[in-house]
């Protein structure tokens, strides 16, 4: 039985590159998408073949179509046809409130949240249907989208909301195509997106007001993520999974 193939965009830290060592172990091939760090992406890419995977690491902004197309042909080409995507890449831009945030950081937002995962869907679904390939998307989202977020990032929240119609309404369009798309919702996870975002302390300071009372650790996002791929979950479409510690 061939083993499968999954892209995973934002893969050299956090939350992705957790599922890339997730997915290696579960049997995947990984392929992962990196904005800047190389060294990173190349220490993810390290470890997914100490677990016996094939792994390839393309440096590409998401949020730009020629950047996508090239990422994609590189995948096919050195990997295989793909059979996952998992759109993990995303940006906050710094908390404030929403008088406060720049319009730079507003369009970066949405071009990365929402129209990098609208262009990493759209390919991905061609290269799949012109495959017959039955694969699986998952779109990493936030409980942001349900909270709002206010006084930090309505923003990213906004760009979070976008990700689950998106989900929703593409399940329902490629349901016939036998390909599954699903999201997951972490709530605070203790990554290093925090000090990008100009609060290091906040998984620590946000705690309390959690009731498992804790930050959740990415491969506990990670594992979220590897069982919606997984034939574990072949009659599950459209659901966007809630790994948020209750709140």
């Amino acid at each position: 039985m061939s083993r499968p193939i999954t892209l995973v965009t934002g893969g050299s830290r956090g939350i992705g590159a957790a599922t890339c060592l997730r997915l290696a172990a579960d049997g995947h091939d990984i392929a992962l998408a990196y904005a800047q760090d190389e060294s990173a992406a190349r220490t993810v890419a390290a470890q997914v073949r100490e677990a016996g995977a094939r792994a390839l690491a393309v440096r590409a902004d998401t949020s730009h179509e020629p950047d996508v197309d090239r990422l994609f042909d590189t995948v096919a080409a050195e990997l295989g046809p793909l059979t996952g995507l998992v759109n993990n890449a995303g940006v906050t831009g710094l908390l404030s409130p929403l008088a406060e945030a720049s319009t730079d950081d507003l369009r970066r937002v949405l071009d990365v949240n929402v129209l990098g995962t609208l262009l990493c869907c759209r390919r991905a679904v061609r290269d799949m249907t012109a495959h017959g390939t039955p694969g699986a998307i998952v779109n990493v989202s936030s409980g942001a989208a349900t909270l709002g977020s206010p006084g930090e990032y309505v923003h990213y929240a906004a760009s979070k909301a976008a990700v689950d119609t998106i989900t929703l309404g593409l399940s329902k369009e490629l349901g016939p195509d036998g390909i599954r798309v699903n999201g997951v919702a972490p709530g605070l996870v203790d990554t290093d997106m925090h000090a990008t975002m100009g609060d290091p302390d906040r998984p620590a300071r946000m705690a309390p007001g959690i009731p498992l009372r804790r930050a959740a650790d990415p491969s506990e996002i990670a594992a979220g993520i590897a069982w919606l791929l997984s034939e574990d979950a072949s009659y599950t479409t459209g659901t966007v999974l809630r790994i948020a510690g209750g709140r």
